[in-house]
């Protein structure tokens, strides 16, 4: 078991705080600091810090053992990889709308663009790899999102709420068939309007979003939303697509599973975030960055409804696990209060990487003895370690998110 040393990725819509504080550095940042990465991503690995104070990259040691690190199972299953990344994601600004694809999607998307010659690192490049990318993230602090198709029924009532006459022939397009079908016809056109349009077509929307407000209406948070968007992506077919898309809100423990096909956009707020190990991305909008509409239309999901909020599974007193379909990752969270000492026992036989978000631990294991790990600081467990236990150090409220591939 061995502390990490993590990449910090500086986005431009990253915080100047969240991160910072995490780790314990001065505030604000230089940057923006929008995610740190935990794991082995290829372009960014963690590194091992040793007692002995020699590093090594994360990456290096999964092909130097990928037995020893990852376990059997992992290793025949992914070879040399960690199947997972980690992360915090740390958002004061919205991200791109985007969506990704099934696993057999971004196979035969890569070998698509693998014939047609299209550089790997070329920005027209939609699959830099050919690994889909499920995802969960949880949230630190409140985080706010948009995710997945609202309702159609209430997105009708939303369009209609707006009042915006010149909206009235898009609408049509969702009344006609109000359901996936529908759904894809309106996004479909909203999101390919030619510039003039979408220039003729947004300041109205706006001005409905603002008198909305000033009326109390019902949709007050989801044409905040939209006005906020709106000064940050002027001009940008985005904008109208988020009217079509659930208004999340979490508090703290509380967590959404993305899942292939699913359209969404963090907002703000702060989170934990793990996937599997991919890079691709399909953008709809909100962003300056390469949007591939036809390809989009491949992958997205226009299943409509409520956005599901995950809790999690209470295992135990202390444990909290947040179950998904993915086979790559699982996410779980172990908490104490301040007076609280019992430890908790991690099995082994899988690659593990532990963070601590609040107060301090101590690991002990039977052949390590004690490592120390206090807030901001993250440990790698590799499948050959045996089982070790957690302790919290009494004082106060102790929190840590565990991260490992469920290959059972």
């Amino acid at each position: 078991m061995d502390l990490l040393r993590n990449p910090v990725r500086p986005y431009a819509w990253g915080s100047r705080t969240a991160i910072s504080e995490l780790l314990g550095r001065p505030i604000p940042a230089p940057h923006p600091e929008a995610e740190l990465w935990l794991g082995a991503h290829p372009s960014d690995s963690s590194v091992l810090v040793r007692p002995d104070g020699t590093e090594a990259a994360l990456t290096e040691l999964l092909h130097a053992d990928p037995v020893g690190q990852l376990g059997t199972k992992c290793a025949d299953r992914w070879g040399p990889r960690l199947p997972f990344l980690m992360k915090v994601l740390a958002a004061e600004e919205p991200l791109s709308l985007q969506a990704h694809p099934s696993a057999e999607q971004a196979e035969e998307g890569f070998q698509r663009e693998e014939a047609a010659g299209v550089p790997l690192l070329a920005p027209t490049r939609n699959y830099r790899d050919s690994s889909h990318k499920p995802e969960l993230v949880c949230a630190l602090t409140e985080f706010h999102a948009l995710a997945g198709f609202r309702d159609a029924r209430v997105t009708l009532e939303l369009l209609d709420a707006l009042d915006v006459p010149t909206l009235r022939p898009y609408t049509g397009l969702l009344a006609a068939e109000p359901g996936p079908g529908g759904l894809r016809a309106l996004f479909t056109t909203l999101i390919t309007l030619p510039q003039r349009a979408l220039d003729v077509l947004l300041p109205p929307v706006l001005e409905g979003c603002v008198r909305h407000l000033r009326e109390r209406g019902a949709f007050g948070q989801e044409c905040r939303t939209v006005l906020e968007l709106g000064e940050a992506y002027p001009g940008d077919a985005g904008v109208l697509a988020a009217l079509l898309l659930n208004r999340v809100v979490l508090q703290p423990g509380e967590a959404i599973y993305l899942p292939a096909g699913n359209l969404h956009s963090y907002l703000l707020g702060t989170g934990v975030e793990i996937m599997a190990n991919s890079d691709n991305v399909l953008r709809g909008g909100l962003t300056p960055k390469h949007v591939d509409v036809p390809e989009l239309m491949r992958v997205l999901d226009f299943a409509h409804g409520p956005m599901p909020v995950l809790t999690g599974d209470q295992e135990g007193q202390h444990l909290t696990v947040y179950r998904t379909p993915a086979e790559e990752f699982q996410l779980s969270r172990i908490d104490w209060e301040a007076d609280e000492v019992s430890p908790v026992a991690l099995a082994g036989a899988t690659p593990q990487l532990l963070l601590c978000t609040d107060g301090q631990v101590t690991l002990v294991s039977p052949e390590h003895g004690e490592l120390e790990v206090r807030r901001g600081q993250s440990v790698w467990l590799p499948a050959e370690d045996p089982p070790v236990r957690v302790r919290p150090v009494a004082g106060a409220r102790t929190q840590l998110f565990h991260a490992t591939a469920p290959l059972d």
